[in-house]
């Protein structure tokens, strides 16, 4: 069967899956009355509730006697270390636009990924049906960036479609509604190319992707660049460098045939396919007949910027949510993140029971912890710092940057340009886009948009739209104020009492309500000042034997601050940390006794 292996690559929230979905449907693989949830290809609990791609997941579909291999990616930036080895793969890419936002960071750090590699995409202008839709300028928009990134004359000559996902039509002009998504088909058969394979040569394969199957085990998928493979096969696994890292018997081959995977007896040079089997290799690995002596070529990832330290949890409250709180547990499965994961990073500390994990950024980590949260584990969690690199050529210290591309309403961009001034970032481009809104572009630091986002959406109500792309190195650029108020701590502990709080409410707001378990050294609220407190949340009222009109009357509290694992990983200071369990999130200092934190201060001040 003659074969296309493509990628879908957008910016977040530009309508990949729900594109990838339509295309399923019309391809005729479900029947008319079969029920299929919708955006089918995020699978995952994070993916359905946050509405966003992590993992990158292959499809297929059958058109007109060909098999079209799909692979849906992820389009937020914290995730493209998955996109980087997905485009290695295939032989063509479906660039999705939004017709009203245009290109964005993301769209074109996946689209520089996809040019070097010469791949020739495919442009589709999607949600045209929008109002503010601009669908011929977006176009004239994809053309200048493709010039920007030293596109092929090739590559500047993409076919576009106009779609709407949503509404399932697709068509050569913005007007075109009436029919369905053939020519999405049509042009992909036409302008990819099939698979450039050796069918006759030894079996070989790059591994791209890796997972954990509860009943094969570990399944590693790729592209089968020669050869061919039936289970039973004995294969050998070469690392980037040649190194024979094991041999080991082909359990399973499995092929993708619409969103389920399954067995097939043999698979051809070209084909996407999954094995199991395989003990040691991981990503990146080269996975070869026992004739083959050298590996694959693979693309070197780009390096994590970002670094949390996961240690155990150490709390009075420790071990009463979560089943999983040693640091075995804890490394275990830290390891095997880190193994299907090529952008993750982990290190083991001094003391063994904490451990550095390096990523791409906030949300990237932030999933991470989730996930784990809700696997019943425990955690002690430190604020986000960035990796710092030492110049080759000056032996200075560089920092990451990143360039921020940031849509909000003219009324709010004078304070956002404020706000990332103050965060030491450089604006680059300042201009209109239509319909009040203004978009501003930025070069700033990492470290100085670790916790803006939540600020960002106070600032703009809501309404502004952030996007952040890793750019490169620069040369340190000096301090950045941190936060300005200090906290109110606990200094005891107990459960609180809404007499104790509501004499608490004038310090500042509270992060707890009344009936909460509290310890000492646990932060329950911000102070209004720049200094820390310690108060006590506990305090009852004196009961007497005398009663006077209005003394009892009930107490009213202010509804409590509550913070998202994100906003409460972004608010903590150096010497915070965020206690993280299956039930709850609470914040606390990292020395729990007030004379500890008082010694802890003064060597920080000492040097």
């Amino acid at each position: 069967m003659e074969l296309r292996n493509i990628a879908i690559i957008a910016h977040v929230d530009h309508g990949k899956t729900t594109l990838v979905d339509v295309l399923l449907r019309q391809s005729g693989l479900f029947r008319e009355n079969e029920k299929v949830a919708e955006r089918a290809m995020d699978s995952g609990e994070l993916e359905r509730e946050r509405g966003i791609t992590i993992l990158a997941k292959c499809t297929s579909v059958d058109w007109q006697g060909k098999r079209i291999n799909i692979v849906d990616t992820p389009g937020h930036a914290d995730f493209g270390g998955e996109v980087e080895r997905i485009l290695s793969m295939v032989d063509g890419v479906l660039l999705l636009v939004d017709a009203a936002e245009g290109p964005m960071p993301q769209t074109k750090f996946v689209t520089a990924k996809a040019l070097k590699l010469g791949l020739k995409p495919i442009v589709v202008i999607n949600k045209v049906d929008k109002p503010e839709s601009r669908a011929y300028e977006v176009q004239d928009e994809v053309f200048d960036l493709f010039s920007a990134l030293e596109a092929n004359d090739e590559q500047l000559d993409f076919p576009t479609i106009f779609a709407s996902a949503k509404n399932g039509w697709a068509g050569a002009e913005p007007e075109d509604d009436k029919g369905g998504m053939e020519i999405v088909f049509e042009r992909v058969l036409e302008h990819v190319p099939a698979p450039t394979a050796e069918p006759d040569a030894p079996f070989s394969m790059l591994v791209t992707t890796l997972e954990a199957d509860n009943f094969l085990g570990r399944v590693l998928t790729g592209r089968i660049t020669s050869g061919s493979i039936s289970p039973n096969a004995t294969i050998q696994a070469l690392s980037r460098d040649g190194t024979k890292i094991e041999q080991a018997r082909v359990t399973k081959v499995l092929g993708f045939r619409g969103l389920s995977r399954e067995p097939v007896d043999r698979a051809e040079a070209g084909d996407i396919v999954a094995l199991a089997g395989i003990q040691k290799a991981s990503v990146a690995d080269t996975l070869c007949d026992l004739a083959v002596e050298s590996a694959l070529e693979s693309q070197p990832v780009d390096p994590p910027t970002l670094a949390m330290t996961f240690a155990i949890n150490d709390s009075p409250l420790a071990g009463q949510d979560g089943s999983k709180v040693t640091s075995r547990m804890i490394r275990d499965r830290l390891m095997r993140e880190a193994e299907g994961n090529v952008a993750i990073r982990v290190t083991e500390t001094a003391g063994n029971d904490a451990f550095e994990v390096a990523g791409r950024g906030e949300l990237q980590l932030g999933v991470l912890i989730e996930q784990m949260r809700r696997e019943g584990f425990e955690l002690s969690i430190n604020r986000p710092r960035v990796l710092y690199r030492e110049n080759p050529d000056t032996g200075e210290r560089d920092e990451p940057m990143e360039e921020v591309q940031i849509d909000v309403d003219e009324e709010f961009s004078g304070i956002v340009v404020e706000a990332m001034s103050l965060r030491k970032g450089k604006m680059t481009e300042m201009r209109p886009s239509g319909g009040g809104k203004v978009r501003l572009t930025f070069n700033a630091p990492a470290r100085g948009l670790i916790g803006y986002h939540g600020e960002f959406l106070t600032e703009t109500r809501g309404t502004g739209i952030m996007s952040r792309v890793f750019q490169g190195y620069a040369p340190h650029m000096g301090a950045i104020p941190g936060r300005r108020n200090g906290v109110l701590i606990s200094n005891a502990s107990g459960k609180s009492v809404a007499y104790g709080l509501a004499g608490l409410e004038g310090r500042g707001p509270l992060f707890i309500s009344s009936g909460i378990q509290v310890y000492e050294g646990m932060i329950i609220g911000e102070h209004s000042r720049g200094n820390d407190l310690e108060v006590n949340p506990m305090k009852s009222k004196q009961l007497t034997n005398i009663r006077a009109s209005g003394t009892d009357e009930t107490v009213r509290l202010t509804p409590p601050r509550r913070m998202s694992l994100e906003q409460a990983i972004a608010y903590i200071q150096d010497d915070e940390r965020v206690e993280v369990t299956p039930e709850h999130i609470r914040l606390r200092k990292q020395h729990l006794d007030p004379h500890e934190r008082k010694r802890a201060q003064r060597r920080a001040e000492a040097g």
